[in-house]
């Protein structure tokens, strides 16, 4: 059973770090790409950050570039989203996806076939 489950949430501080992971088991993550998508309460999915099976081609959304930083370990089959000056419109259930590739780096989230829990970003102070 292919499965992708997220840690890392928490609540922090405007201007802290969190570092959240996506993990994936019964299958690999290699072959896949990967995008973490957010939803705060009474809006719609937001794609925040996608990157490619290699890692070499990466793409963020606005709102987070320059503050938030994609990268992926396929030995370890996980996926990083190191979130940096964090603020409080950053609060959200934050989702990884995958899609098998090849296929498209896109923050589309009809783009991706498999989804995690969410772990939930607060920030505040």
């Amino acid at each position: 059973q292919l499965q992708l489950v997220e840690s890392g949430g928490g609540l922090v501080q405007p201007g802290g770090s969190l570092r959240l992971s996506c993990a994936a088991s019964g299958f690999t993550l290699e072959d896949y790409i990967i995008v973490w998508f957010r939803q705060a309460p009474g809006k719609e999915r937001e794609g925040v950050s996608a990157i490619s099976t290699g890692g070499t081609l990466i793409k963020y959304s606005n709102p987070v570039k320059g503050r938030f930083i994609i990268s992926r370990n396929n030995a370890d089959d996980t996926v990083y989203l190191q979130m940096n000056n964090l603020k409080p419109e950053d609060t959200a259930v934050y989702y990884c996806a995958a899609n098998r590739a090849p296929g498209q780096v896109t923050l589309n989230p009809s783009s991706y076939t498999y989804w995690g829990q969410g772990t939930q970003v607060t920030v505040s102070s």
